[in-house]
């Protein structure tokens, strides 16, 4: 069983069990539960699939936080040719990662 939810401007594919990161969001912290509940898609065990249009009514993904977690480094490099000017700086953004509990449909 799998569901499709949209948080934050993106869209993830999960199954129960399964962990994701998500945008980080402050003041919530280790253990709390999460709920979303604009799911798309949703495919049950049989393979029957149901779409929403555009969301499924009353079907929601809960979800444990585990912490927050940072992703990997992104180098950033502006090079100006000819005129020996360069600056290298990088980025580390930060996510909360989170375990899929539940997809009630």
């Amino acid at each position: 069983m799998y569901a499709i939810f949209a948080d934050g401007g993106r869209q993830y594919k999960v199954e129960e069990g399964q962990q994701i990161c998500i945008d980080y969001r402050d003041g919530i912290g280790a253990g709390e539960e999460l709920t979303f509940d604009r799911v798309l898609a949703a495919c049950g065990d049989a393979g029957s699939l149901t779409l929403g249009h555009p969301i499924i009514d009353g079907a929601t993904v809960t979800a444990t936080v585990i912490g927050p977690v940072k992703g990997k480094k992104l180098v950033v490099q502006k090079i100006r040719r000819r005129k020996n000017s360069r600056r290298k700086t990088g980025h580390r953004s930060i996510y909360t990662r989170i375990q899929i509990n539940k997809i009630g449909v």
